[in-house]
């Protein structure tokens, strides 16, 4: 199959995936400018940047780089022998002698949001995080609410929201926010996460302080204190203030960035404002 049709499949699927590109060769190298491999987030790849161990090391190199979701270059001597090297130049056992520079492309938005609850304040956040290069996914088992939303979210998916967990379980490494019409609901959901065992890089429930204890408080009676909830963030978004729908979101998608650019915004969380005796994060 043609590269570029590999890309194209994967980016219909919704897959991350980075494009290895060799951009420059010195001396004898396996590695020829132009040769592209493509890697996806299920570890495949396609094509070839020269095989041996640059190859073997692009691989792996460019599976980091999905997790981190960013690209590079970088330059690497192919020799089997010590060797003086450059600044930013790898060594990789090989027995060419030459060099090679390859260009990792990371392919796919800055994450992956869902927003579970399409009412009035998941409708709006979808609406901000759209245009900011997020991939957002707003699911509702109301019919006549999916139905009247616009083109607000990149996906709109009516279904019981348990079962789309179950049924995808992808939320790994992902961005979910709660914002259900029912505190049952809010619950089934956190509660099918940690029950599955997910790991997402940041959830957060739209809740009250007096909501988000009696929540704490039956995780611990049914899983256990020893439950990491260091990524969890209830009440979710940033004190900037107001209620309205828009301002809500507003509060919330600034926590998103605040957390994909990793800023240290101490005591700027709504959960920050949780009696330390209380806190369930570290």
């Amino acid at each position: 199959m043609d590269i570029y049709e590999v890309v194209s499949k994967l980016k219909a699927s919704h897959q991350d995936l980075v494009i290895v590109t060799v951009t420059e060769k010195e001396g004898m190298s396996p590695s020829d400018v132009g040769k592209k491999m493509v890697v996806s987030q299920d570890g495949r790849s396609f094509g070839t940047v020269g095989g041996g161990s640059i190859e073997h090391y692009a691989i792996n190199k460019a599976k980091e780089l999905l997790k981190e979701r960013k690209s590079i270059t970088e330059k690497y001597v192919l020799f089997d022998k010590d060797v003086k090297l450059d600044d930013g130049e790898i060594k990789l056992n090989m027995a060419c002698g030459g060099k090679a520079t390859l260009f990792y492309e990371f392919v796919g938005p800055k994450q992956y949001i869902y927003i579970f609850g399409a009412g009035h304040c998941g409708a709006a956040l979808a609406r901000i995080l759209r245009p900011l290069d997020f991939y957002v996914i707003l699911i509702d088992y109301r019919k006549e609410i999916i139905d009247q939303l616009d083109d607000s979210a990149n996906e709109k998916v009516c279904e019981d929201f348990v079962g789309y967990i179950e049924k995808n379980k992808n939320l790994d490494n992902r961005y979910v926010v709660v914002s259900t019409p029912s505190h049952i609901h809010d619950f089934d959901v956190l509660n099918k996460i940690l029950e599955l065992k997910l790991n997402p890089a940041y959830f957060g429930m739209l809740c009250s302080k007096k909501k988000i204890k009696d929540y704490i408080s039956s995780v611990y009676e049914k899983y256990g204190k020893n439950i990491n909830l260091n990524n969890f963030y209830a009440p979710i978004g940033l004190k900037t203030g107001g209620d309205s729908p828009e301002e809500v979101a507003i509060s919330i998608a600034s926590e998103i960035l605040s957390i994909y650019y990793d800023k240290d915004l101490k005591n700027a969380h709504m959960r920050d404002d949780i009696k330390e005796e209380e806190k369930y994060y570290k």
